[in-house]
């Protein structure tokens, strides 16, 4: 974002250049130049430092470097070339470089990176329209030598624009292929009055048109030039267009792909390419759509399975395959994993990639573990007492089948779960509220009770613990 605006206010100062500014004018904005450039060779260089060899992997980077290189040349070859070759136009050009840093906005722009690529995809299309075209005016090239080649010059026609030669017919069939003057061009083809009349005992062609012929002619390369092949450019380019922005939409680009990355860094600053997996409800959370994942996501992210590792780690390219299988059948296409692709999955170069359980598994070793525990306490809990943490089987078993699907009210289903448990204590309390105070009254008041003494004990004549006894020994 800095980085953006810093090209913004590059692109505000290109605007203030103008003919006749002053010499502290231009010295003012060579100076931001400079600085402009010291700015964005300083980026490069941190990029370069910090990403080695695999900065020159990306496009965008590339595009970066050549313009910092640019704007340096045109710094220190402006003067060598005023000094040396002396020469207006060259160091104009060497000016122009620094036009390139404009261009980075398109970087940043998702909907002009789109249109740069529909356009890109259309080239192979756009290639054959202008194939087809130069067919078309090549043609009509030769027809016009053929009628009107000897045509006065008047006011469409000139010493450029005519049909002498195959070089100024073609020019000026493309000035008419984009509707340009072509009403001038027709009138002078059509010329019979204001002209010498050909002279046929000397075989003098004469300079005079043909009304039939001009109209004829120009109506139809018009049609096809600019009514229909024209035409086929706009709707090549639209189409493609349309396919793009519906690939966006539909489904997962290059840009999603880099942005997930780019909020991975976020979590993982060291690049180790794996992140905790406590972080990882956090990490759906923040990213950005299609492939976000809002909280409550607990039960998406066990539905998912995706591998956990050594030490409770993730592997990015892990939660990247799962968020895609995740999107494609959220849309109908559900991805099956074939053996080939295990296989090649498993060869990858994953430093320090040791799996050792999964998302489903590990909500499935915690079901089991608290089912342990709530067996233990309710051995070692007094008997007519029950466990209030004990797991809910209705709520726990579909976790347990590998056709397990996240529920869609899982908030729902969570706090419905936390209110048993506070219901199931209340009525404990309850439950001993009422035997506390059955003992109290079963007994007269001033006898000694053991306040430890359970209810069932109390009751028990035969109990070591009686206080009746007790008392009367």
């Amino acid at each position: 974002m800095i980085i953006m605006i810093f090209i913004g206010l590059n692109m505000l100062t290109m605007t203030l250049d103008h003919y006749g500014q002053d010499e502290m004018w231009s010295f003012a904005l060579d100076n931001l130049n400079i600085g402009f450039i010291v700015i964005f060779t300083t980026e490069c260089t941190l990029k370069i430092f910090a990403l080695r060899h695999h900065y020159f992997r990306e496009p965008w980077n590339m595009f970066d470097f050549v313009v910092v290189i640019l704007s340096i040349l045109g710094i220190v070859l402006r003067d060598l070339i005023e000094k040396y070759f002396v020469s207006p136009t060259l160091l104009r050009v060497v000016r122009v470089a620094k036009i390139g840093r404009v261009l980075r906005l398109v970087k940043g722009a998702r909907g002009i990176r789109t249109l740069l690529f529909a356009l890109a995809m259309s080239m192979p299309a756009l290639f054959n329209i202008c194939l087809l075209l130069f067919l078309v005016m090549f043609i009509f090239a030769i027809f016009g030598m053929s009628f009107f080649m000897h045509v006065k010059h008047r006011g469409g026609l000139d010493n450029v624009y005519n049909f002498e030669t195959f070089g100024q017919s073609m020019i000026l069939l493309f000035q008419m292929s984009t509707s340009a003057g072509w009403d001038t061009v027709l009138n002078d083809i059509m010329n019979e009055e204001d002209c010498e009349a050909a002279d046929h005992e000397t075989g003098d062609a004469g300079n005079c048109g043909n009304t039939m012929v001009a109209i004829a002619f120009l109506l139809t390369y018009l049609i096809i030039s600019f009514l229909i092949v024209i035409n086929m450019y706009i709707a090549v380019i639209l189409e493609n267009y349309s396919q793009a922005t519906e690939d966006v939409q539909e489904g997962l680009t290059g840009d999603d792909y880099d942005m997930y990355y780019e909020i991975w860094q976020q979590f993982d600053p060291q690049g180790t390419r794996y992140i905790r997996y406590l972080q990882l409800a956090d990490f759906l959370d923040v990213l950005e759509p299609p492939l976000q994942i809002h909280k409550p996501n607990k039960y998406k992210i066990i539905s998912m399975d995706i591998p956990i590792c050594r030490g409770d780690l993730c592997y990015c390219v892990d939660v990247l395959d799962a968020l895609t299988k995740d999107f494609f059948a959220r849309k109908g296409n559900p991805v099956e994993e074939t053996a080939e692709l295990g296989e090649v999955t498993a060869q990858a170069d994953r430093p320090g990639y040791e799996p050792i359980s999964s998302t489903l598994w590990r909500q499935r070793e915690e079901y089991c573990a608290r089912m342990i525990q709530s067996a233990w306490r309710k051995q070692n809990l007094p008997p007519g007492m029950e466990d209030p943490f004990s797991p809910d089987e209705d709520y726990d078993d579909d976790i347990l089948s590998p056709d397990f699907n996240a529920p869609k009210t899982m908030l729902t289903i969570e706090e419905e779960r936390k209110a048993k448990i506070r219901k199931n204590i209340k009525e404990n309390l309850k439950k001993r509220d009422k035997e506390n105070l059955k003992r109290r009254v079963s007994y007269p008041r001033g006898w000694p009770v053991d306040p430890s003494a359970e209810p069932e004990e109390l009751l028990d004549p035969t109990s070591p613990k009686d206080p009746l006894k007790d008392s009367v020994s």
